[in-house]
């Protein structure tokens, strides 16, 4: 019997319903959840024991958080509760309540020092950073780029309590910034679904250690981190190429760890767009960085040897005063021999980075996620060399492993994983 037009027109219709109720199913199933959340109680257990100061409170608050998230999950899993509900608890308990304790009970983290004193130092002197003779201990060393005094410009200012304090405001950028990457990223931008989505992947990385532990202790690296994600979203959207460029040229004039993003992806828009736009995007990328560098520390290019001092050689352990923020990685185990040893460090280093460049070349991604997954690598390989690091920079790495995760296309395994998703008609309209 031969298939009348209705017929096939319905199946299709059925085929292509389908098809969209499989984008939005989410990775973060209800089993996925508990695992997750199961695991950073475990972490941040172990962390409220082994550690001290500030790093402690967070982990005691945040062990609570995780550990009442993971016991709601699973009283409820056989119950139609929104795993919405229990995630916010985890969001409270790991990033509110920490914050707001940290910062009304306890004293400034040396992070937070070095960002309130650069506003003051931008507004009275136009630079946020001392000049090489004041240079006297590692604390008065400002290793951020100028953009990062941002965050200290309420205290400069005036204000006082809660609202005077940068971590609040890293908080609430860094937030801002993942809802937006998320956003950008969804498959559907008319859909109840996809926003459905958006909230889930937000809260679920704000809450974890990668970013709620770094936001707590006052460590700058959660805004940095959201706008690499921003980047990575915008870069993959035909029209989003300019916008990029900005994200990424802010981040890239708010800390030195943005920029070896911007090889990665410069290789990847060359493999999609062409050589022409590669030089567009690197231009924006540098023009944008370099504008706001000069708006938000003028007075810094009349003494260019205070910016090296302070971004570069403080930072790769160059300068007499060092920091005390070092970890047994191979690259500080090195430069502790001696001064042969830090140079032999710093060449690893060096060469680490030349290889990566050559193998950008030779083998660019040719996407956005490629781009992610290696960016992810070399950022791992330089924060393992550096002759000054610490574990805390692996942030960068495992947040761009969770992104792609988060963000990862779903397969026909993952039907199993969540209930079929109901796709309203306008949600294949705008993709």
């Amino acid at each position: 019997m031969e298939r009348t037009q209705v017929e096939t027109e319905k199946e299709s219709t059925q085929i292509d319903n389908n098809h969209l109720a499989l984008n939005h199913q989410h990775w973060l199933s209800r089993n996925r959840l508990l695992a997750a959340y199961g695991a950073f109680t475990v972490y941040a257990s172990a962390l409220a024991i082994l550690t001290g100061h500030a790093d402690r409170t967070w982990a005691i608050w945040a062990a609570v958080g995780y550990g009442l998230t993971t016991l709601i999950l699973w009283l409820t899993r056989h119950k139609n509760v929104p795993v919405i509900w229990p995630m916010l608890v985890s969001l409270a308990g790991a990033l509110a309540a920490p914050v707001t304790w940290l910062v009304t009970r306890v004293s400034p983290t040396p992070e937070v020092q070095v960002i309130s004193r650069s506003a003051v130092l931008l507004l009275q002197h136009g630079s946020p950073y001392l000049p090489a003779g004041a240079l006297d201990n590692w604390l008065s060393y400002n290793p951020y780029l100028p953009v990062m005094a941002v965050f200290g410009l309420p205290r400069a200012l005036g204000a006082s309590g809660l609202f005077a304090d940068p971590r609040l405001w890293l908080t609430a950028v860094s937030i801002a910034l993942i809802w937006a990457a998320f956003t950008v990223a969804a498959p559907h931008r008319h859909c109840e679904d996809c926003r459905h989505n958006t909230r889930l992947s937000t809260v679920f990385l704000a809450a974890s250690p990668v970013i709620a532990f770094p936001l707590a202790v006052g460590i700058t690296d959660p805004p940095v981190i959201a706008l690499m994600f921003l980047t990575l979203a915008l870069i993959a959207r035909p029209s989003g190429l300019f916008r990029a460029a900005v994200a990424l040229g802010v981040a890239c004039a708010m800390k030195a760890t943005a920029w070896p993003a911007v090889p990665v992806l410069a290789a990847a828009v060359t493999v999609r767009h062409g050589a022409q736009a590669v030089w567009r995007f690197t231009g924006v990328v540098i023009l944008v960085a370099g504008l706001l560098a000069v708006a938000l520390a003028p007075a810094a290019l009349l003494d260019p040897y205070a910016f090296l001092q302070n971004t570069v050689l403080f930072p790769l352990g160059l300068t007499s005063h060092k920091t005390p923020a070092a970890s047994p990685l191979p690259g500080h185990l090195l430069a502790t021999t001696g001064m042969a040893g830090h140079w032999a460090a710093v060449a690893l280093l060096v060469a680490a980075g030349l290889g990566f460049a050559v193998s950008l070349i030779v083998r660019p991604p040719a996407d956005g996620r490629a781009a992610a997954w290696r960016l992810a690598l070399g950022l791992a390989a330089m924060f393992t060399l550096a002759p000054a690091t610490r574990w805390g920079y692996f942030v960068y790495p495992i947040a761009l492993v969770g992104w792609m995760v988060l963000t990862r296309p779903p397969t026909a395994a993952d039907q199993g994983a969540a209930p079929p998703a109901k796709v309203p008609a306008q949600a294949g309209v705008q993709a």
